[in-house]
């Protein structure tokens, strides 16, 4: 009965998302020229971003108990991302402009949420702390804060030009404290013990995490200078696949791992 209302739900959430994919459709009043490769960019991204959504959602239903929190942040983190890409592949088309503030909404909603997933495994196996999730909670946010106000230096007066690669270094330095807290920290010391399925989902997390979001710095810096915007929006949709969609599949991967260990032994 437990199993059939969840389903329920699921099929609901489903249905939701669909309406919301007609609306925004039914809403967009521009067409894509086949040459724009960065709008083509947007156009993948969001449909990817709504697919993992929905795969995310439904596949909640055959994992553990213990990995359904962790498989609703998946699905959170694709669809909150989906929704902001719908409006930021229409900025583009009709501006031709980066979306800059769009971008940043999505990530400080989706980066902190990525973030809670390695406390949420710890957690699951009753070795998470409080202060361990603040920290690498209190490292995103001045990463994104640092990131914006580089990026942002032309349409804010009190950034001078001189500021954009001081703030960039410390977004850098806020990442690097991640990397070093999910692999040399108190994360890594935490998930030595855990599961097969667990130690999986932690490495494969911690990699996209150090490789995955390298892909942004290096987005920055190649969209500096003229001519640069291109460049920049097609690497950050490329990394938001990767970190999103794929960070997404790993949990899933891990959780269904872990469901069908824990079922071979009973």
């Amino acid at each position: 009965m437990k199993n059939l209302i969840s389903k329920q739900r699921s099929l609901l959430l489903t249905a939701l998302l669909t309406l919301l994919t007609f609306g925004t459709v039914s809403a967009a009043n521009s067409t894509l020229n086949t040459a724009d490769m960065v709008g083509v960019s947007f156009w993948l991204a969001s449909a990817m971003m709504l697919a993992s959504t929905v795969f995310f959602i439904m596949e909640r239903n055959n994992v553990a108990d213990k990995w359904k929190t962790s498989m609703t942040v998946a699905a959170l983190v694709t669809g909150v991302a989906w929704y902001h890409y719908t409006y930021m592949r229409d900025h583009w088309v009709e501006t031709g402009t980066s979306p800059l503030v769009l971008r940043y909404i999505d990530w400080l909603i989706t980066v902190p949420l990525q973030v809670s997933e390695f406390y949420l495994i710890l957690a699951a196996i009753g070795v998470a702390s409080a202060a361990l999730f603040w920290r690498l909670f209190g490292a995103s946010i001045v990463m994104l804060v640092a990131g914006f106000l580089a990026e942002a230096n032309e349409s804010i007066e009190a950034i001078s030009d001189g500021m954009v690669w001081p703030l960039f270094i410390v977004g850098m330095l806020a990442w690097i404290y991640i990397i070093y807290e999910i692999w040399a920290g108190e994360a890594k010391e935490s998930v030595s013990d855990a599961s097969e399925g667990t130690q999986f989902a932690f490495k494969a997390m911690a990699l996209i995490l150090t490789v995955g979001w390298a892909i942004y710095p290096l987005g920055f810096v190649l969209g500096q200078g003229d001519g640069g915007t291109d460049n920049l929006n097609i690497l950050y949709n490329i990394a938001d696949v990767v970190n999103k969609t794929a960070f997404g599949m790993m949990v899933w991967y891990a959780a269904t791992m872990d469901t069908k260990a824990a079922a071979s032994e009973e």
